[in-house]
């Protein structure tokens, strides 16, 4: 709306000084030209702001002169707990109101503060997601979001691992972003939002528990889902090197599982796995800095395993496949 966006533009000039047309337009998405037309509106309605022509020249406010209408609305309040985090501001369709409450608040602190608040905005900032993984479809957070906000039950089909498919109505209680992944937590339950096939608010309302707690569930059910999913023991011995390297070979709850045993080099301890199948894999990683003692499945995968290699990099072999 044009009302907003005039304040928009009085609150920028308010908050960085000096500003020409096309930083402004850049700053809001708009053309020049729309510009010109705010900035003859603002002053028109008595707002003292002037130009400044040549190179070094643009709009900027008379020395001393702040703006009260600085308050937020409720969709800009909501949003400044994501006001750092752009990207997951946009998912649940808050980008725009996070970025007019960002503008408000530095609007309302003194000088020397907002030019504290912008050099830590120059000097910080979070990046969510995890290396080497693209975005999740999130087709359905926003609706999610809505339901949480609003304590309406919702109805939904979703897949569950192995590709199950089953029908649930959630209350939804909380999101949680993981390493840049969605999940939302109902009735005691969690869900991956990217594993919502279709999903549908109803009519119905719900009561969110009093004592319901969204960090400390999501802390606790971490910590039993970490627990389960690394719940097999494979018996190895390590050396010096192999202990070091498990820090940055293996996942962060296997490596402080194995930092609380603290084992000795070449003493046998429990290594924390998925499966035997996720034993070896895991495990070839460390070549010669590890030795399996138990089980015999997962030893005799790994000898197999070396020597299918030592097959493939038989000299005979490379010669005949560079001919």
């Amino acid at each position: 709306m044009k009302s907003g966006r005039l304040l928009q533009v009085l609150l920028l000039l308010q908050g960085r000084g000096r500003m020409t047309a096309d930083e402004l337009a850049s700053e809001l998405e708009v053309s020049p030209r729309t510009i010109y037309r705010d900035v003859e509106a603002l002053s028109a309605s008595g707002i003292p702001i002037y130009s400044d022509r040549g190179p070094a020249g643009g709009y900027q406010l008379v020395d001393g002169y702040r703006t009260r209408l600085t308050g937020l609305t409720t969709d800009e309040a909501q949003s400044l707990f994501l006001a750092g985090l752009p990207g997951p501001a946009q998912a649940l369709g808050l980008g725009e109101f996070a970025a007019a409450a960002q503008l408000k608040l530095l609007a309302a602190l003194p000088t020397e503060l907002r030019s504290r608040a912008d050099q830590i905005r120059q000097r910080f900032h979070l990046d969510t997601p995890t290396w080497f993984r693209g975005d999740e479809p999130t087709e359905h957070l926003a609706t999610i979001a809505d339901a949480v906000w609003e304590q309406r039950r919702v109805r939904m089909t979703y897949r569950r691992w192995g590709d199950q498919t089953v029908e649930r109505e959630v209350d939804p209680y909380g999101l949680v972003l993981k390493a840049g992944t969605w999940y939302f937590v109902g009735s005691g339950r969690t869900y991956r939002v990217s594993r919502v096939l279709a999903l549908q608010a109803t009519p119905d309302t719900f009561e969110r528990p009093g004592d319901f707690d969204l960090a400390r569930f999501w802390a606790e059910w971490s910590e039993q889902f970490e627990a389960r999913m690394y719940g097999e023991r494979v018996t190895v011995r390590m050396t010096r090197s192999g202990l070091d390297k498990t820090q940055y070979l293996l996942s962060g709850h296997q490596a402080r599982v194995i930092r609380d045993l603290a084992p000795e080099p070449g003493q046998e301890f429990g290594f924390p796995t998925e499966s035997n199948r996720h034993a070896v894999a895991d495990l070839l990683k460390f070549g010669a800095d590890v030795e399996v003692l138990a089980p015999n499945e997962v030893r005799r995968d790994i000898v197999d395993t070396i020597k299918a290699m030592q097959d493939v990099y038989n000299d005979a072999k490379l010669r005949a496949w560079f001919r």
